[in-house]
């Protein structure tokens, strides 16, 4: 279901219609006007100036974003592969253990 709903961006209203919950679309609302504002004291930058910037500050940051969860999954598949070698040498300890036993 689509959810209709009114924030806040720049002094402006604008309604937004998203399938998110109301609490996420505020959420995102309030994170792009906060970056807007960061940008918007200098009196010679202009309005255009400012969306664009803020446009490829957030692009930069969801790449980096990308880029952090490729490195984390990259490493998270290290260690579960770490982990199936360590279980493998495990089993064949035990088994090379147990051969032991039975044949001191």
């Amino acid at each position: 279901m689509k959810n209709h709903v009114t924030v806040s961006i720049a002094g402006r209203n604008y309604t937004l219609v998203a399938d998110e919950d109301e609490a996420y679309v505020n959420k995102v609302a309030a994170f792009v006007d906060t970056k807007l504002t960061e940008l918007s004291g200098d009196p010679r930058v202009t309005p255009l100036d400012v969306a664009v910037l803020t446009c490829a500050n957030i692009t930069d940051e969801y790449f980096k974003a990308i880029e952090s969860q490729d490195n984390l999954r990259r490493q998270l598949k290290g260690y579960l592969e770490d982990s199936a070698h360590t279980k493998t040498e495990l089993a064949e300890l035990r088994r090379e253990l147990a051969r032991y036993k039975k044949n001191p």
